[in-house]
Parts: C-alpha cells; structure tokens; sequence
C-alpha cells in the first residue's frame, strides 16, 4: 500500500532533518520503501510517497523523526488503479 506523508519540519528546520539524514540515513525498517519525495522552496513541508504493507513500519519510521518533524499520513492509490476500480460503476 502507498501512502503520501506530508512532513511539516518543525521550527522549519530543515538543516536538522538533513543533518541526520547525512549521519544516520533515512531511518526506515526493512520493508518500508521509500518512493520519491518534493520539498517546497520555503522548506516548510515535504510531500513524499512511501510504500509498505505493514503499517507498523511506518510507524516505527515517524517514530525516529517525530522530534523532528510533524507527520500527516494518507493511504493513496494510483489514479490507474482508482478508474480500474470504479469502471463497473461507470
């Protein structure tokens, strides 16, 4: 399953977020797959797509970061697979 995490950094701190990136790495527990991921030019928020079939490794992953960030998390589907699920109600 995808979801869409946006990342609000707190105090807008970006440099923290990225400091311990750069020593410690992204924090994710085996099974939980980082996708792709947009930072806004002001470094308020980070919109990423993550992907696993365990919600508790996501948990764990804002676990590692949630000193650092704010999450808001939303399961998505790909638009595809959305119009392949409602083309019989079409």
């Amino acid at each position: 399953m995808q979801f869409m995490v946006i990342e609000r950094f707190r105090n807008r701190d970006a440099r923290a977020i990225y400091r311990r990136f750069r020593d410690k790495g992204r924090g994710t527990p085996e099974g939980l797959v980082y996708v792709n991921s947009w930072i806004e030019a002001n470094f308020d928020r980070c919109f990423q797509i993550m992907e696993c079939d365990d919600v508790r490794l996501l948990q764990r992953w804002v676990a590692f970061w949630s000193d650092l960030i704010e999450f808001e998390i939303v399961p998505v589907a790909p638009s595809t697979a959305t119009a392949q699920a409602i083309e019989p109600f079409l």
